[in-house]
C-alpha cells in the first residue's frame, strides 16, 4: 500500500473533519478545576472579523501549515507530547491564531508548557515553562479578547495551581477585575474561587463590609442568572457553583447589619411556613429576622411572634437566655445558657440548654467545631437522646463546601461521618428514627459513586479518615445507582 497516498488521504479527512467543526456560538461557561487545561474561549459565529493576529491563510505556506496543525493534534490524541510539540512550533510561528476564528493555537500551547512543567524537575526550568502559559494567556487576550475571561483564567490558575506566584489579594483583585468586566455573564468557573477568597478576605479585614456586600450580591445574581439560563452540561457545572457559593457566603450572616431584612425574609420564613409549631424553627427566625432589623409589624416578623408566644413558652429559669436568643445578643445566650446548665441538676434539662448553645453555634455564628463541643457534651449528660447525633451529622452533611468545591469528592465523603451519626442517633433513641432515616436516605444519594471510589483504589466497607474539621475515621459506602 502506498503510505504516501495514505498520509494525504489522513490528512485531507482530519482537515474536512477540523473545517466543519461548528465554531461556539455563546461565552464559554466550562468549570474550571485544578486538574483541567481547557482553555478555549469561543468566538461568535456572526463576527465578520478575524482576529488581527496571523492565522493559515497569512502564512507562508498555508497548505502546509495545516497539515502541521493537523499531524500535531492527531498526535496529541495519542498522548505523543513531543512529537506533537515540534509540528505546533512551526504552526505557532506562523499562524498563532489558527483559522482566524478560534484560538485552539494558543490554548494547544498551554497544554504543552502546563504539561512540560509537571513533568520537569529542574525548578528553573520548570518556572520558564509557566512563564510561557501566562504568555500565552496573554497572547489569547490579544488575539481572542473577551471580556474579562483571560483575567479569570490567570486568577483561577493563580489561586488553584500557582499560589506561590500570587498573593490571595493579588489573585481576588484579578477575580474581581474579570467580574467587574463582565457581569451577569462572568465565566463560570470564577465563581467558587472568588467567593472563597471574598470570605477569607473579609475575615482577615482586608475586604471592607461595603464591597463585600456588593459582591456577595453579585454572586447571587450570577448565580441565579447562570442556573436560569444555563444549557446542556453547562447546567451541572452551575448546579455545583449553586450548591458551594451561596453556602459559603452565609459566613456574612455572622456580621451585624450586613444583609437587610430582605435577605433573612426569603432564605428563613419559608422554614417557619413549613414548620410552624416547631420551637426550634420558630426561634431560629425569630433570631434572623432581628439579627436583620426586620419590624416586629411586617406580617411575616408578627406571624413568628405569635407562633413563638403561643407555642414556646420558656422555662422561668431561663427565660433570659431565650429573650436573648431571640433578640441575636448570641454571646449573651450563650453565657446564659451556660450558666443554666451549669446551675440545673435534672439532667434532661441541662443537656437540653447544653445543645440549645451548640444550635446557636450552629445556625447563628457559623461555628461548626464549638457547634460539635456542645452537641457532644450534651450527649454526655444524657446518653440515650438522639437529638445531639443528629445535628452532629447535620454539621457535617453542611461541611460540603467547607470541605470541598461543593460536589465531588472532598464535598461528598463528609456524608459518610454525617450518615454515621444518624445511625447512631436512631440507635441510642429510638424516637429519632423516623427523622434520621429521612436524613440518611436524603444523603444517601450524595455519597461518592461506585466509579469514584474505584478510581482512588479504594473499596467499599474499608475504613476511611475524614480530614477538614470532621477529622474522623468512616466506612466507605457508595451511592446507589440509577
Amino acid at each position: 500500500m502506498n503510505t504516501n497516498l495514505s498520509l494525504k488521504a489522513l490528512l485531507f479527512l482530519s482537515l474536512l473533519v477540523w473545517a466543519c467543526t461548528p465554531k461556539t456560538g455563546s461565552k464559554t461557561t466550562e468549570t474550571q478545576t485544578d486538574d483541567q487545561t481547557e482553555t478555549e474561549a469561543p468566538v461568535t459565529e456572526t463576527d465578520p472579523n478575524l482576529s488581527p493576529c496571523p492565522n493559515f491563510d497569512d502564512s507562508p505556506d498555508p497548505q502546509t501549515t495545516l497539515e502541521n496543525f493537523v499531524v500535531y493534534r492527531n498526535l496529541m490524541k495519542t498522548g505523543d507530547w513531543n512529537e506533537s510539540f515540534k509540528y505546533w512550533k512551526q504552526v505557532y510561528e506562523v499562524a498563532p491564531a489558527a483559522d482566524g476564528k478560534r484560538n485552539t493555537v494558543l490554548a494547544d500551547g498551554i497544554k504543552f508548557y502546563e504539561i512540560f512543567a509537571a513533568n520537569q524537575s529542574d525548578s528553573l526550568v520548570r518556572e520558564s515553562y509557566i512563564d510561557r502559559v501566562f504568555e500565552l494567556y496573554d497572547q489569547i487576550d490579544q488575539c481572542y479578547p473577551e471580556g474579562g475571561y483571560i483575567k479569570a483564567r490567570k486568577a483561577f490558575d493563580l489561586y488553584y495551581k500557582y499560589s506561590y506566584r500570587s498573593t490571595p489579594e493579588d489573585t481576588y483583585n484579578m477575580f474581581k477585575a474579570s467580574i467587574d468586566q463582565d457581569g451577569l455573564e462572568t465565566h463560570d468557573f470564577a465563581i467558587n474561587p472568588f467567593t472563597a477568597l471574598l470570605v477569607d478576605l473579609h475575615q482577615a479585614e482586608k475586604v471592607s463590609d461595603e464591597e463585600a456586600l456588593k459582591y456577595a450580591t453579585l454572586i447571587l445574581n450570577i448565580v441565579d442568572n447562570g442556573i436560569e439560563n444555563c444549557e446542556g452540561e453547562a447546567c451541572d457545572r452551575w448546579l455545583t457553583i449553586q450548591q458551594y457559593a451561596p453556602s459559603r457566603l452565609e459566613y456574612f450572616e455572622t456580621v451585624k447589619d450586613f444583609y437587610a431584612c430582605e435577605y433573612y425574609v426569603e432564605k428563613y420564613y419559608p422554614d417557619f411556613q413549613e414548620n410552624p409549631e416547631d420551637c426550634d424553627v420558630i426561634r431560629t427566625v425569630y433570631s434572623r429576622f432581628k439579627w436583620g432589623g426586620c419590624p416586629e409589624d411586617s406580617p411575616e416578623f408578627a406571624a413568628v411572634i405569635a407562633a413563638a408566644k403561643s407555642k414556646c413558652i420558656e422555662e422561668t429559669a431561663v427565660q433570659s437566655a431565650y429573650k436573648a436568643l431571640q433578640e441575636a445578643r448570641y454571646s449573651e445566650a450563650i453565657d446564659l445558657f451556660n450558666k443554666a446548665a451549669q446551675e440545673e441538676t435534672d439532667n434532661t434539662k441541662k443537656a437540653k440548654y447544653t445543645l440549645l448553645i451548640a444550635k446557636i453555634y450552629f445556625s447563628h455564628l457559623k461555628n461548626f467545631s464549638a457547634a460539635r463541643k456542645y452537641a457532644r457534651d450534651a450527649s454526655k449528660i444524657r446518653p440515650n437522646w438522639g437529638e445531639p447525633y443528629l445535628l452532629i451529622g447535620r454539621l457535617y452533611a453542611s461541611s460540603g463546601p467547607l470541605c470541598g468545591p461543593g460536589r465531588g469528592w472532598d464535598s461528598q465523603i463528609v456524608t459518610w461521618p454525617a450518615i454515621d451519626k444518624w445511625i447512631k442517633a436512631k440507635s441510642v433513641d429510638p424516637s429519632v428514627a423516623s427523622e434520621a432515616n429521612k436524613l440518611i436516605n436524603t444523603y444517601t444519594q450524595y455519597m461518592p459513586s461506585v466509579e469514584d471510589i474505584f478510581q482512588r483504589n479504594l473499596k467499599e466497607g474499608q475504613s476511611f479518615y475524614v480530614g477538614c474539621w470532621i477529622q474522623e475515621s468512616t466506612t466507605i459506602r457508595a451511592a446507589p445507582r440509577g
